[in-house]
């Protein structure tokens, strides 16, 4: 019991340092473009990953890891930031939450096949109340539609969901920061390339917030936020922490309206009330 209350506390506190990437994201794009910043972000945290790897004098993952770190690499690193930024060329950021609101189910789903999870049949109803939540919130702010865009945020999500579910097996054995720094370091020959290819034309235009939006998203959204992340799902159990990611999209928000001086509706407070409600229950069935 107690091993779960701390992955649920861990998890709670990954969920939100990512809430504070889109206030950060929509401040960082003023300076600099969608594709730079999703390159830049990772080579940045790669650097960062890679020095603590280097000063604690971690071991070489085994052999038998690097597909496990790939897939990591591939879904989070890589995937997900690439294709929601991709997505959101086509889309508003209210129509993407739609798509945001399936991550826990996914998470989930990826934890029955990857992780020999298994959840309660409850536990299901609780999560798919939860994502419809979401998706209904979404769907009343107002959204654009794009086929192109929603095949994106498809793909975004599955690769998330199933990077989510193989990095928390994986942090059983090797850690939660260790799995994401040698991710970060896998994907680092691609995601340098990327952010050499769309270099800044003019590094004086940018201004010192989009500086602090790329310095918080490449610390706390790519790296801290998943040493959090990954200790969570590990030791609280995939399906069930992984449907605190149901609160993201509600704190991040949130922190745009206390930061940025966005509007908050009252739609806001009662779908995250009974999305509060669906974590709770997922949580008493996972």
């Amino acid at each position: 019991m107690q091993r779960s209350m701390a992955g649920w506390g861990s998890g709670l506190v990954g969920v939100v340092i990512f809430s504070g990437s889109l206030p950060a994201t929509r401040v960082a794009v003023h300076g600099f473009t969608p594709l730079f910043l999703t390159s830049a972000r990772a080579v940045i945290a790669a650097l960062l990953g890679g020095l603590l790897l280097l000063v604690l004098r971690q071991p070489l993952p085994a052999r038998r890891d690097l597909a496990a770190i790939a897939v990591v690499a591939a879904g989070v690193v890589v995937g997900f930031p690439l294709l929601t930024a991709l997505a959101l060329q086509h889309m508003t950021s209210a129509h993407s939450i739609v798509f945001i609101g399936l991550l826990p189910l996914a998470t989930a789903l990826f934890g029955v096949m990857r992780a020999g999870e298994r959840p309660r049949p409850v536990f299901w109803i609780f999560a798919a109340t939860g994502a419809a939540c979401v998706a209904g919130f979404a769907l009343t702010q107002g959204s654009s539609a794009s086929l192109q865009g929603d095949l994106l945020m498809i793909g975004a999500v599955l690769l998330c969901g199933l990077g989510y579910a193989e990095g928390a097996a994986l942090s059983r054995r090797l850690g939660g920061w260790q799995v994401i720094s040698w991710a970060l370091l896998a994907s680092l020959p691609l995601m340098g390339v990327a952010a050499v290819a769309v270099w800044p034309a003019d590094w004086s235009a940018v201004a010192a917030p989009a500086w602090a939006g790329l310095g918080y998203v490449s610390v706390f959204s790519m790296l801290v936020g998943f040493v959090f992340w990954y200790r969570g799902l590990a030791l609280g159990g995939i399906a069930g922490v992984g449907q605190l990611q149901l609160l993201q999209p509600f704190l991040g928000l949130g922190l745009a309206a206390l930061l940025l001086a966005e509007p908050v509706s009252w739609t806001m407070f009662a779908a995250a009330a009974a999305v509060v409600a669906c974590v709770a229950g997922a949580k008493r069935f996972a």
